[in-house]
């Protein structure tokens, strides 16, 4: 009897691995699932350890959202008009031309057709498909309603895309015009300041202190060019690793949901996230607990993210989610817990809480459809200062040339 190496997935979303001798993959994932537990790979002891396509799509690449939306969409119509699972990926996989994605949908039909349940074959590719989405299908397999919540997963992924583009978009612009900006300067100051403070040196006037400083910086830029472009390089490489350390993660994040105008929209965005994914979870028989331990891996601020873990551990000492939201009022506004506390009252906690997240991800359109006409001035001042100090730094040593003449 072959051993293998497999790596499974607890309720709460936690992965362990171990070693166990079974007949075969199918046989494993059936003793796992007996156990309360979801197979996500294994590894026969003893195989060629070399790269496999389903090793490379598991280690590389993402497929893009508007694919698993199409993916999600076109699977719910057709398990509603009775299709197979097997039939229905088969189908969807000839009509999708992502390739990585494709050998997806494969690999998941021939799990399907081997006895593999849908949610363990989804588990199986945690980086396409992360725990919200294993969770919920598995929640539809139970209560035979997979129909319905592909089309509440098709939902929720159509409103975070939304989100996501409006707030790429609207950072797109102040960062082409900085990106510009700063273009402009550098070369400005290598090739064009350089020949007219020449005229300085050669007539030993004395110069003002802005001129002095922008003679320093160009000779800087002339001299040690590359120094400065490959120190500056290893320090935003530096910052980038220290944001990505779960300390500094913490203190990043913390200053996001301080900086007056960022703050506002970081927290509409995690509350229209939380709120939105809450409701779709509701509606499914996952447990609260674990649908706010799944709901904290959804959330992009790490202090959202604690917050919801926090939650989930007195929600399971039989503390209400009211109580444990008002614990944070920084991060949960009034109206977000007292909507969840009527929501909790009455018995229609999803319902409120899809309408708290409309309201939120109306509030993020309107402040991201607004933002240009707020960093515009903001550019323009930022603009204007750097071309006044240079425009200062060479003409005012120009006019006390000529007044010496």
């Amino acid at each position: 009897m072959p051993e293998y190496d497999y790596t499974a997935r607890t309720p709460d979303g936690q992965l362990t691995k171990d070693r166990i001798r079974m007949k075969d993959e199918k046989t494993l994932a059936d003793h796992l699932k007996n156990k309360g537990l979801i197979l996500t790979s294994a590894k026969k002891r003893g195989t060629s350890s070399k790269f496999s396509i389903k090793k490379i799509l598991h280690d590389f690449g993402t497929i893009p959202v508007v694919q698993k939306i199409f993916f999600t969409q076109n699977l719910s119509i057709m398990v509603k008009t009775g299709f197979s699972l097997a039939k229905a990926l088969q189908t969807l996989a000839l009509q999708t031309e992502n390739k990585k994605f494709k050998e997806i949908i494969i690999d998941m039909q021939h799990d399907i057709e081997s006895g593999i349940s849908f949610s363990n074959a989804l588990a199986k590719h945690p980086k396409v498909f992360p725990d919200i989405f294993v969770n919920m299908i598995s929640a539809g397999e139970a209560s035979g309603k997979l129909d319905e919540i592909l089309i509440t997963l098709t939902k929720q992924m159509k409103k975070d895309h939304s989100i996501k583009t409006k707030v790429r978009a609207a950072m797109l612009y102040p960062g082409i015009i900085v990106t510009a900006m700063v273009l402009i300067g550098t070369l400005m100051m290598v090739t064009v300041i350089p020949t007219l403070l020449e005229i300085f040196d050669e007539t030993e006037t004395e110069l003002p202190a802005t001129t002095k400083v922008l003679i320093g910086f160009s000779d800087l830029l002339q001299n040690y060019g590359i120094w400065v472009a490959i120190g500056l390089g290893i320090f935003v490489y530096s910052l980038l690793r220290l944001v990505k350390t779960k300390k500094g993660k913490y203190y990043y994040h913390l200053l996001l949901l301080k900086l007056p105008a960022i703050s506002g929209i970081i927290k509409k965005i995690n509350l229209a996230r939380f709120t939105r994914t809450l409701s779709s979870l509701l509606k499914t028989d996952i447990p609260i607990v674990q649908t706010l331990q799944i709901i904290s891996k959804t959330l992009g601020n790490v202090h959202y993210q604690n917050a919801m873990m926090d939650a989930s551990e007195k929600v399971k000492k039989g503390i209400t989610i009211v109580k444990s939201l008002e614990e944070q009022p920084k991060l949960f506004p009034p109206i977000v817990t007292q909507m969840i506390n009527i929501g909790e009252e009455s018995g229609t906690l999803d319902t409120i809480t899809e309408e708290v997240a409309d309201f939120y991800e109306e509030e993020v359109d309107q402040t991201m459809n607004g933002l240009s006409t707020i960093i515009e001035p903001i550019l323009m001042v930022v603009i204007g200062v750097a071309v006044a100090f240079m425009a200062l730094s060479v003409l005012q040593p120009m006019y006390g040339l000529v007044d010496a003449i």
